[in-house]
């Protein structure tokens, strides 16, 4: 129920904006990102010092940036403008050289995936710590220059224990 209050908070927060972030929550399909899931799936837990892998699913070929949104709101960029063919490419891919290990702060943890069709001018750049509505003030503003048909945000979330 708490999860499904949040999540109705979040959309209710997106409505005045442009871009639409959607969870997988209920969803059917989509525009441009098909899913987006933990590999412990939606929802799962994770112990400090787990690795998790997130498994993003396109329809299209496009460029991928993953920005991570921390419990205390810190928001930090996983991945920017990564090519991706269209079907399912689990991040981070094997060459990356890294590995992501949950850490500290211990709570809800959401993953917001950026799709463009074409390679983005500029880069999203995050510093500090945001706010949904911040976050998507920021998400918009990167995503302006782009039509809505070559453009969508998903999100997925992940407890850390």
């Amino acid at each position: 129920m708490r999860t499904a209050f949040l999540l109705g908070s979040l959309a209710l927060g997106l409505s005045a904006c442009t871009v639409s972030v959607r969870s997988n929550a209920g969803l059917v399909g989509g525009n441009l990102i098909a899913n987006v899931r933990p590999d412990r799936g939606e929802g799962g837990s994770y112990f400090v010092g787990d690795p998790v892998r997130i498994a993003v699913t396109t329809r299209a070929a496009g460029y991928v940036t993953l920005v991570a949104l921390q419990p205390n709101g810190f928001a930090s960029t996983l991945v920017r403008n990564v090519y991706v063919n269209p079907g399912t490419t689990v991040f981070p891919r094997p060459q990356d050289g890294v590995t992501y290990n949950v850490a500290p702060p211990r709570g809800l943890q959401r993953v917001r995936v950026i799709f463009t069709r074409v390679r983005p001018t500029s880069d999203i750049v995050l510093s500090g710590v945001y706010s949904g509505e911040r976050l998507n003030l920021a998400t918009n503003q990167y995503l302006t220059p782009y039509a809505p048909a070559d453009r969508d945000v998903q999100e997925t979330y992940f407890y850390i224990r």
